[in-house]
């Protein structure tokens, strides 16, 4: 399966967006983004002209794809979902992306990157409701339980993500139990609880052309 390999820190510079892409690593000062908050490449500390209409929305999609670590192909299938949808195109878009397992054990601390945490999931490493699943991109409902197998509970990577849970936070839609290695979707986020800066209006005017 195609995969980005390169640099994730030179994603966030080239998004000029802190996007947290390297778990604990983003909250230190060794963070590139920190360090180097312009365009990656030789010309990156150039000032840029004023982008068009189309590069607005062409940025804003890359933005949001690059964020969840998703290729443009499952990024557009998650779009075509989203458009099918009763309701606002943009708002399903960034809760069916919110829904994706390998993103909520990313939200209920279990790993420090949502990279971490699709690797962790098609490793077979978790349950949803008591059964085995790894599919990253399988969606969550309301009341589902995500744990951890008992044979992974020595896992290193997830026992120090769960060290610094407190540092990154989890939200209020999910009730997290640290010393049973499970955690509940308490209900599905609305738009007001995701607090990324996303325009994801730009993303449904650039998918509809």
């Amino acid at each position: 399966m195609a995969r980005y390999i390169g640099s994730v820190c030179r994603l966030c510079r080239r998004e000029g967006l802190k996007m947290f892409l390297k778990g604990d690593r983003c909250y230190t000062e060794k963070c590139a983004f920190e360090r180097r908050g312009f365009a990656p490449g030789d010309h990156g500390q150039m000032r840029r002209k004023q982008p068009s209409d189309y590069g607005l929305q062409l940025r804003e999609k890359q933005k949001l794809k690059r964020m969840y670590g998703l290729l443009e192909k499952q990024f557009r299938s998650s779009f075509e979902q989203a458009d099918r949808k009763k309701g606002i195109t943009g708002t399903n878009l960034l809760i069916g992306l919110e829904r994706r397992l390998d993103n909520m054990v990313f939200r209920m601390g279990f790993t420090s990157s949502r990279n971490e945490a699709r690797q962790l999931v098609m490793h077979g490493h978790f349950m949803v409701n008591g059964k085995a699943v790894d599919i990253p991109s399988y969606l969550l409902k309301s009341g589902d339980e995500i744990t951890l197998k008992e044979k992974s509970h020595k896992v290193i990577r997830v026992l120090e993500a769960l060290d610094t849970v407190a540092r990154r936070g989890v939200p209020q839609w999910i009730d997290l139990n640290k010393d049973g290695f499970r955690a509940t979707v308490k209900v599905l986020p609305t738009r007001e609880d995701l607090t990324m800066p996303v325009k994801e209006q730009l993303v449904v005017e650039l998918y509809s052309k």
